[in-house]
């Protein structure tokens, strides 16, 4: 008499055969996960410090017309700055996959992005920058005239120079995900203006650097988020 086969018995070996497989991988990739999340602690990445080195200030014109048609009011900027990185790490590299650099005042942005050259930073180097920033008539909230004014009065003015970006972690030969910087680096601008007895809301006020086109010595330490 021949012997009976159970297809329920096969279906029970395979469905523990599933579990043993996915138990494995499950277990593989946990481990992977552990060693990465030790060597994380160990090594202790800490972020990268960006230093504001100087500034030239080519052109920095604030434009309204005071007309009875409201027309935007518009800030045209040129200017040349010098940026430093520093990775205090001393066993971790930063490559820096993608970084864009401009100016703001006031919270807005005044000139165009400025995409800085993909690069690597060993242990404890330093790497610079020295990019144009450019912003032809941008338009600007009326809301900025007021306190332009005031800083006008002020003799100077505070322009915020920015980084964002993406940089990657190197340990060895493992390197890890993007992760998002950002770096905020004030600026104060020295210049004057035509007639500072202009009224809030005048038309045309006169804005003029004190010297175009002079370096101004910062040595400004940036603000930085990863």
């Amino acid at each position: 008499m021949s012997k009976k086969e159970c297809p329920h018995h096969d279906d029970d070996d395979n469905h523990q055969l599933n579990r043993q497989i996915l138990a494995g991988i499950l277990g593989f990739i946990f481990l992977v996960l552990l060693v990465i999340f030790l060597i994380w602690i160990i090594l202790r990445p800490t972020k990268p410090r960006f230093i504001l080195q100087d500034a030239t200030v080519y052109t920095f014109n604030f434009s309204t017309t005071g007309a009875a048609i409201p027309t935007p009011n518009t800030l045209t900027t040129t200017m040349q700055v010098t940026l430093t990185s520093f990775n205090p790490n001393q066993r971790i590299g930063i490559y820096y996959t993608k970084l864009d650099v401009y100016a703001s005042y006031r919270g807005q942005q005044i000139s165009l992005a400025t995409q800085l050259p993909p690069s690597y930073q060993g242990h404890r180097d330093v790497t610079v920058w020295s990019p144009f920033l450019y912003g032809n008539a941008v338009p600007v909230s009326p809301f900025l005239l007021e306190p332009l004014q005031q800083d006008q009065n002020a003799g100077d003015v505070l322009v915020n120079v920015k980084v964002n970006g993406r940089v990657k972690w190197k340990v060895g030969t493992w390197v890890s995900g993007r992760y998002h910087v950002y770096a905020n680096c004030p600026a104060y601008i020295k210049f004057v203006g035509g007639d500072r007895d202009n009224a809030v809301g005048a038309s045309a006020p006169e804005v003029k650097l004190a010297s175009p086109g002079l370096k101004l010595s910062l040595v400004q330490s940036c603000n930085v988020d990863v």
